[in-house]
């Protein structure tokens, strides 16, 4: 196909860059050369930031960047640079607080204007067409008549910038007591909607970080409220359209209150996060519908989302043609009540009450997003047959509109592959075969493992961020070091296998040598040996995804298990406490972070199991939800200091330790759990 216009992101690998590769305007990909460029010219840089399956970017894309009048401001009187914020996390951190700091909230696209050398002084999200060509004209005018207020304020902004990003150092304190940590949780849950779980308010996302360490202080609390309201978010999470009812999977966040319509993209990090979080849930409920979650997930990911050589994609857009061809956010989705008649015939009547094919489901323009509301039994009662009966005939219904829908004009996909993403869906794999035992997950985790050391690993132990089309070109940043010690400690876990465990040590040791930040006693996002623009970004606070600095802590922790002689502890303890100020004012914010309070507040254990049938034993003991132990195996002597000593001929052997304290040994698994208890 022949284009009217080509740019030089024709030469990305990334989607998103591509498919901005033929706008009329001039665009660049992320590098100094373009800064450099900007200053040779004495032009403003215009700095666009997005991602592939991001509706309003594509919707400011058809306004603005694929106008030509547009297209002809922007070229004439900036430098234009299109970023993929899922490649380049580091500039989206940095220009996303310079827009935060200006305007109060932030979003994608995330569009600023910086001076030569990168100092923003205007951001906002999207732009309309008659705005964004106001906005640029000023702008450009002021930068010619009055160059020193835009110089001033981008001087000013720096600054605040980065002093945002300072770390308070808070000399000889204690970790966060008791008390402490119960009164901020305290305070938090009065943000909690307990009609249909997550916060009071739209739109709603799901958080499952902060619903992570929710479930895990809910039962070192044994607090009943507290489970109740993580039960009912989960439940209806589930029930919500933001979870596909017919292929699997979670979309990004609902636009409303109930977890009904999605922002339709489904993005990789959720779902890999989603699956460990039901999978742990499962295992304290033992709720069939969170295992029917994390199977219906799993498959998902499997069929739209794994490669042949078991890597695992980006994501699927919001958006795929409609009837008429164009573009329409949740077309692939959405149900009209005459297409469900139809197709369902004499199933329709029971579809429509289990799935609300009501008021309470629709949505907009005659659309439905399905939606559950009701338990099982109760819609069965209604219509005078049993469960069994019912889940049968929806089953087949949820079959003839899958097949149906796969006639659809499909949502695109974003087929770039993330070291930190594929970290943490592989720590889903692991957290679901350790708690649902389906040897499919095993083998996807371990397939997908071997993938990241292949794919991901330097020769000089570092990482790179990314991968497409047979090549990897960014450096590592530390969420990509963080998720696949994660993940690698927990494939240790399920396996054994002392080549995980070696491996996350030297990953992390390589963190320490290249990522400190000496002052704070944290880790920088970038390496050492990238540039940056006005500083390097210190990841704190837990987002959508945990921080990169709270992952790496919660390693360093379980590391410092498997290897007492290290300093890792000394470097988690003064991480802690160096931040935990912000625990206290904003505890939402640091709910990965409270993992850390607990594991030290409370006991924390390692179980060794060593002997013939160690898998076996230490299994049946992994399936019970135990947030506060690591599990080391051998079958029998191990250089691991936790199994080291420990092998006794023709016995399988439980030893339970606590700091490197231990009870006698058993072979008892009720024993040991008790005693967990």
């Amino acid at each position: 196909m022949s284009h009217k216009h080509t740019n030089s992101l024709i030469n990305e690998s990334s989607p998103y860059l591509l498919q901005h590769a033929h706008n009329p305007v001039n665009w660049e990909p992320w590098s100094t050369a373009a800064l450099e460029k900007a200053k040779n010219e004495n032009k403003l840089v215009l700095i666009s930031i997005g991602y592939a399956a991001c509706h309003w970017c594509h919707v400011m894309e058809k306004e603005c960047f694929e106008d030509e009048e547009v297209a002809k401001l922007m070229n004439e009187n900036f430098v234009n640079i299109k970023i993929d914020r899922e490649e380049r996390p580091d500039i989206d951190h940095l220009y996303m607080d310079a827009v935060q700091m200006m305007t109060g909230r932030g979003g994608w696209p995330l569009n600023v204007v910086t001076l030569p050398d990168g100092r923003p002084f205007w951001g906002a999200t999207y732009v309309n067409k008659e705005n964004w060509m106001k906005v640029l004209n000023e702008l450009t005018r002021l930068y010619k008549d009055q160059p020193e207020k835009i110089i001033g304020y981008a001087k000013d902004l720096a600054e605040g910038i980065k002093a945002i990003n300072l770390v308070e150092i808070a000399p000889n304190s204690q970790i966060l007591t008791e008390d402490q940590l119960d009164n901020s949780v305290k305070k938090w849950t009065r943000y909690f909607d307990h009609n249909y779980g997550g916060y009071n308010r739209a739109p709603k996302f799901m958080m499952p970080g902060n619903l992570d360490f929710l479930l895990h202080y809910a039962t070192s609390r044994k607090n009943d409220d507290l489970m109740e309201y993580i039960n009912l978010t989960l439940t209806k999470m589930a029930y919500g359209g933001i979870f596909d009812h017919l292929a699997g999977g979670f979309s990004r966040y609902s636009v409303d209150g109930k977890w009904h319509v999605p922002h339709f993209e489904k993005m990789l990090y959720d779902n890999g996060q989603l699956i460990s979080l039901y999978s742990k849930a499962y295992a304290l409920t033992q709720n069939p519908l969170y295992k029917k979650v994390v199977e219906e997930t799993i498959a998902f990911i499997s069929s739209e989302l794994m490669d042949s050589t078991n890597a695992f994609y980006a994501s699927l857009d919001a958006d795929s043609l409609n009837e008429t061809g164009e573009l329409e956010e949740g077309a692939f989705y959405v149900w009209q009540k005459e297409e469900l008649q139809t197709l369902l015939a004499d199933k329709f009547e029971l579809f429509k009450d289990y799935y609300n094919i009501n008021d309470f489901g629709l949505w907009e323009h005659g659309n439905y997003v399905l939606i559950r509301n009701k338990p099982e039994e109760a819609i069965a009662k209604k219509h005078k047959i049993s469960v069994s009966e019912m889940n049968e005939i929806i089953s087949d219904c949820k079959d003839i509109l899958y097949n149906a829908r796969k006639n659809r004009n499909r949502p695109r996909l974003d087929d770039k592959i993330l070291c930190s993403w594929n970290g943490l869906m592989l720590k889903g794999l692991t957290d679901a075969y350790r708690f649902i035992k389906n040897d499919d997950y095993l083998d996807m985790a371990l397939k997908n493992a071997n993938f990241i050391e292949a794919t991901f690993f330097k020769k000089d132990g570092s990482l790179y961020h990314n991968h497409k089309d047979g090549k990897s070109t960014i450096n590592g940043y530390l969420e990509d070091y963080a998720t696949v010690i994660d993940a690698f400690i927990g494939l240790y876990e399920i396996t054994f296998d002392e080549n995980w465990l070696n491996t996350a040590k030297k990953l992390t040791d390589y963190c320490i040598t290249n990522f400190s930040d000496k002052k704070s006693g944290l880790f920088f996002f970038t390496p050492k040996q990238d540039s940056f623009v006005i500083r390097r970004t210190i990841e704190k606070a837990d987002n959508v995804i945990p921080s990169s600095n709270s992952i790496m802590a919660k390693n360093l922790f379980k590391l410092s298990r498997f290897f007492p002689d290290e300093a890792y502890e000394n470097i988690v303890r003064e991480m802690v406490m160096n931040l935990q100020q912000s625990f206290e004012k904003d505890t939402a914010s640091y709910a990965n972070w409270l993992h850390l309070v607990l594991y030290f507040q409370e006991p924390y254990y390692e179980i060794s199991v060593v002997g013939e049938d160690y898998l076996k034993t230490a299994s049946r003991m992994q399936q019970s939800y135990l947030p506060n132990v690591i599990f080391a195996g051998a079958k029998e002597e191990s250089g691991l200091s936790l199994i080291q000593n420990r092998f006794v001929a023709n016995s399988t052997l439980i030893y339970l330790c606590e700091h490197g304290s231990c009870k006698l040994p058993t072979t008892d698994i009720e024993y040991v759990l008790n005693q967990l208890k």
